[in-house]
């Protein structure tokens, strides 16, 4: 059984750890007890912040098996819709393909609808094809061609 809520500080360690998990964190995440200050910040920052929401899901006994980052975002086109921007999506190895992840997105979708979002929009590494896959299973749609630019 799962639940989702919330992240709070005190799960900041292991939600850096499951970011890191895969290759591509592995090269970008710090893992180090206690958590690198950046990331200390950066959760004060979200938390402080009511178009935020960093949170986990957990089993029975409140272990983190995944984590996302909601960011809820005003805009002027399409009539000045809302929209629902996912992020940072990690299920622990140990609980993929148990339907967590499934549940965790409609979760996420369904704090969208909540907050009056007319879409819900999120980003994969091209490399991720099975993620990708997943996230097209439940109904997202490769639409448009997103770019970034690092700093």
């Amino acid at each position: 059984m799962h639940s989702f809520r919330p992240a709070r500080r005190s799960d900041l360690a292991d939600i850096i750890g499951l970011l890191a998990e895969d290759d591509l964190g592995s090269a970008r995440e710090i893992v180090s007890d206690p958590p690198d200050a950046r990331y200390v910040a950066a959760f004060d920052a979200i938390e402080a912040d009511a178009n935020q929401l960093l949170a986990v899901a957990v089993d029975g006994r409140d272990r983190v098996l995944g984590c996302l980052q909601l960011t809820f975002i005003p805009g002027l086109s399409r009539t000045g819709v809302w929209r629902g921007q996912i992020e940072s999506v990690r299920v622990a190895k140990s609980a993929r393909g148990t339907g967590l992840g499934s549940d965790f997105i409609e979760w996420a979708v369904a704090r969208c609808a909540e907050r009056g979002c007319g879409l819900v929009q999120l980003t994969s590494d091209k490399s991720r094809r099975d993620a990708i896959r997943f996230y097209e299973k439940l109904g997202f749609v490769a639409s448009h061609e997103g770019l970034k630019r690092n700093l």
